[in-house]
């Protein structure tokens, strides 16, 4: 596999799903597992399901929290089930493949994966740039973990296949630098966030709710970290003349 793209199990509360999870990934010729917070890792059941896939587990990182696990990623895909809160471009894992092997070529890619229950909060997606929903059948469509995985792994797979590249060396980008990995990002929505607040933008206005649609805004636009230092001088700068018309209206 030439490209960085990572599975990401958040919060995964059954040992045996990550020894299943890293037992499908190894088949379709993937090797990048991340876990979030698991319950029980490493755990006996985890590698009696690996079934011969114990070095992906042995090579899993291990992550306190989803931000940390996603730190250095350009671009995440959130699998996930649709969300009426949290409005994402949504893709069928076959339609997300291509997708995932282009931005691959820019950076590190991550498909998180929520837990087997509840799946991914509503703050986890909106830290992803896309959703992936696999369309089953409405009328039963819990789908078990490591069987999420297997489906999204054996697209990537064909993908790969279709295009000859699972020997062939990274593309490099042709311009620019690439998006700006996650932690940037998230520093930035930080920023944002006080800036708005520091200049009364919101008034009678939901923080939260302009958060969300900003978040999207950019997600779309896909910032290099030149572009999100110019986007956080210019927040700066009018952070500044903030500070100075508050200064002034108490010297008056």
């Amino acid at each position: 596999m030439p490209h960085d793209i990572r599975f990401v199990l958040v919060g995964t509360q059954h040992p045996g799903n990550i020894g299943s999870a890293a037992r499908a990934m190894k088949t379709m010729g993937l090797s990048r597992l991340s876990l979030v917070a698991p319950s029980k890792f490493p755990h006996a059941e985890a590698s009696a399901m690996a079934a011969g896939a114990d070095d992906l587990m042995e090579a899993a990182s291990v992550h306190a929290d989803l931000p940390e696990a996603l730190a250095d990623c350009v671009t995440v895909f959130g699998c996930t089930a649709r969300s009426r809160r949290v409005q994402l471009p949504e893709l069928t894992p076959r339609e997300a493949a291509g997708r995932i092997l282009e931005a691959a070529r820019q950076g590190p890619v991550a498909l998180v994966f929520g837990r087997e229950r509840t799946g991914l909060t509503n703050e986890e997606l909106m830290r992803c740039d896309v959703a992936i929903h696999i369309p089953s059948d409405p009328t039963f469509s819990s789908l078990n973990l490591a069987a999420s995985v297997q489906v999204l792994a054996y697209e990537l797979r064909l993908a790969l296949l279709a295009e000859g590249e699972a020997e062939a060396a990274p593309v490099a980008g042709e311009e620019g630098e690439g998006p700006a990995p996650q932690a940037e990002l998230e520093r930035f929505f930080e920023h944002l966030a006080q800036a708005l607040d520091d200049i009364d933008f919101h008034k009678k206005r939901a923080p939260d709710t302009v958060m969300r649609r900003l978040r999207r805004l950019f997600s779309r636009a896909r910032p290099e970290s030149r572009e999100l230092r110019i986007l956080r001088g210019i927040l700066a700068d009018a952070q500044r003349m903030a500070r100075l018309a508050r200064q002034t209206d108490r010297d008056a």
